[in-house]
């Protein structure tokens, strides 16, 4: 399993940022850690927590989307690093125009936990 990084997190945002407007900054580096390195790859009694890929990918989206760690830009960061974790991976995120934007939203407002994340994933993704 090839995960992102802190350092290409903070990257993604940056480009969301410069791209599509808003303010650069993070308010609490040690949530992006924890998003980046410790949440995705968590064990539980020596069993990966999140199994599957698109688990994995809806713990990014969840974890930078809910913990708000950046000061602008979060939904935005948190569906970009999934995609490019997926990509990473032999993934390739695919929805209409706007599906992704509401789903953003969606898990912001409804928050929706890792299942309900990982199956709109799996099911507007397809292997490369």
């Amino acid at each position: 399993m090839r995960y992102i990084s802190e350092e290409e997190i903070l990257l993604i945002h940056h480009q969301l940022i410069k791209r599509y407007g808003g303010s650069h900054g993070t308010r609490d580096l040690e949530r992006v850690k924890s998003a980046a390195i410790i949440a995705p790859a968590q064990s539980v009694f020596g069993e990966e927590q999140y199994k599957t890929v698109f688990e994995k990918a809806a713990v990014y989206a969840r974890n930078i989307i809910a913990d708000h760690p950046f000061q602008d830009g979060n939904k935005r960061t948190g569906i970009a690093v999934a995609a490019m974790f997926l990509k990473k991976n032999g993934y390739k995120l695919k929805a209409k125009k706007g599906e992704i934007e509401n789903f953003a939203v969606k898990i912001a407002v409804k928050k929706l936990d890792v299942v309900q994340i990982a199956a709109w994933l799996q099911g507007h993704s397809r292997q490369v």
